[in-house]
């Protein structure tokens, strides 16, 4: 049965540490995204991103896209497709309206994951993540982080939810998780 396992959270939850132990320890292939933002150092096309151009982002079918500084990013239905070739487990990391709209989608198959963390901690990893205390101000107050930072009414009942306080709990708990979606 193929199963989209989504992590979703505010930032500086863990939902990519979390998706690459999915995939790494069960095999669970990525879903691709789009991308028109320009392509980092070290990153490669159709590992990190597929990179687009505008135009080029445009002719995807969507299941959910968003902007973020001026760039698109999207999840496409040829991306989810391609993930599925490679194995019928497959993961992505969302904010909690793309999760919703995925549950929308893809009820059957739509898994969630949302992680929270201690108000604390959270903000000391995004410090140690963003030195400009300007940058974090803006982060933490923008309306995407704070929509995140709780489970919304739409996936209440339907996710997971994991508070990633420590890392050796969390993976317990994702083991768990996972041996009781492979049960029959």
């Amino acid at each position: 049965m193929k199963k989209i396992i989504i992590i979703t959270g505010a930032s500086g939850v863990g939902k990519t540490t979390v998706n690459h132990y999915l995939q790494k320890k069960y095999n669970i292939a990525p879903i691709i995204t789009h991308t028109t933002r320009p392509r980092r150092p070290g990153e490669i096309n159709g590992v990190d991103y597929y990179f687009e151009t505008p135009a080029s982002f445009q002719q995807h079918l969507y299941l959910e896209q968003v902007q973020y500084a001026h760039y698109l990013y999207g999840s496409s239905v040829e991306g989810l497709q391609q993930a599925w070739r490679q194995n019928d487990w497959v993961s992505i990391v969302l904010d909690t309206a793309g999760a919703t709209t995925y549950l929308q989608k893809y009820p059957q198959e739509t898994v969630i994951i949302f992680l929270t963390v201690a108000p604390d901690e959270l903000y000391q990893r995004l410090q140690q993540r963003t030195l400009d205390p300007l940058i974090l101000q803006q982060r933490i107050t923008s309306a995407e982080f704070q929509r995140d930072l709780h489970l919304p009414l739409a996936l209440t009942g339907q996710a997971t939810v994991i508070t990633n306080n420590n890392w050796l709990a969390t993976q317990k708990q994702l083991d768990q998780l996972i041996t009781h979606l492979s049960e029959p």
